[in-house]
């Protein structure tokens, strides 16, 4: 009997709850739609909240680009600029504290006396000797100047690799960047501690680094210094791994280098050969003179001899200039 009455206890309780689940099954359903719904719309929403973050991140960068790209092109008309500078801009790249005026009077000095020597020797005519007073004043003090002043430039260039290092071991240990250019000011060599004392002074005055470094390239008008100033123009306006940019640089500046030498390498037996063949001519006519006096004198006192040795001296200038052409490399 107490089976009897379990039994139909739990059909009844079997058929409740199919009853109820009957009525309630609408109810539950849309309950879970909406709660589903609630989900979908959340993550419609992250991922709205995800793509406006990108598109927002993009536009940052777009702008930083475009600003990047306008330093760039200011830097490449600066870069014109530096590549043709003018009288005083040489005397401050080769380090002289001359002044244009001084300079010019000093020249104008020198081809005067130039002119005196060669008209008081006798041998050379009047209209020659101004010619030459006039070239040698022009010309080579000019040319002492572009002398100093690349090789300064070579001396940079050669040093340069060494501060960028030592900015890179300076950022990756937790200096600020100032405090590594403040470094190279005080302790590295020269000429690059003085070219980076000005830099520092620059941005004591109020100046930025990238403006700073922007006045270092027309300081120093080289590939290496333009190099710099746009990894540190970018770097500050896109931001990005400073230290890993600058070492990136220091190897392709020491590759550079590199390459250089052994162009130069390669090239000194055809500088060699040039040197040869245009002393050549010079070290016979001593050699002639020496041995037998005189008999080059027809070349400069009979009019024939002296329209010789102007030819000779137009096709020997030619001559040099196609050779240098031809083994001078530029990097």
């Amino acid at each position: 009997m107490s089976l009897q009455i379990i039994m139909f206890a739990g059909l009844a309780a079997l058929t409740a709850g199919a009853l109820g689940y009957a009525l309630l099954y609408n109810s539950i359903a849309s309950e879970k739609k909406t709660s589903q719904r609630m989900k979908n719309f959340q993550v419609d929403s992250k991922t709205k909240h995800k793509v406006q973050a990108k598109r927002v991140d993009e536009k940052q960068r777009r702008k930083a680009r475009e600003e990047t790209l306008k330093n760039i092109d200011s830097q490449r008309a600066a870069g014109k600029k530096a590549a043709a500078p003018s009288l005083g801009q040489k005397l401050v790249q080769a380090d002289m504290t001359i002044s244009v005026r001084k300079f010019a009077v000093y020249s104008v000095i020198f081809g005067i006396f130039v002119f005196i020597a060669l008209f008081l020797s006798g041998r050379v005519p009047l209209p020659v000797a101004a010619g030459l007073g006039f070239v040698a004043g022009l010309g080579v003090p000019r040319w002492y100047v572009g002398f100093v002043r690349a090789r300064r430039f070579r001396k940079f260039i050669l040093i340069f690799p060494n501060a960028i290092d030592i900015i890179v071991r300076g950022i990756k240990s937790g200096l600020p960047l100032n405090d590594c250019l403040r470094i190279i000011a005080n302790d590295a060599e020269e000429p690059v501690r003085s070219e980076f004392r000005k830099l520092v002074e620059a941005t004591q005055m109020g100046i930025t680094v990238p403006d700073a470094c922007e006045r270092l390239y027309q300081s120093v008008p080289t590939p290496e210094t333009n190099f710099f100033s746009i990894v540190i123009a970018i770097q500050s306006s896109a931001g990005g791994n400073l230290s890993e940019a600058l070492g990136n640089l220091s190897k392709v500046l020491r590759e550079r280098r590199r390459m250089a030498d052994k162009i130069q390498a390669f090239s000194t037996e055809a500088k060699t050969s040039a040197i040869i063949i245009g002393s050549l001519p010079f070290i016979v006519a001593g050699l002639v003179a020496f041995t037998t006096p005189g008999y080059l004198d027809p070349l400069f006192s009979h009019p024939t001899g002296k329209k010789i040795i102007l030819g000779c001296a137009v096709s020997m200038g030619f001559g040099i200039m196609v050779m240098k052409k031809m083994i001078n490399f530029k990097f």
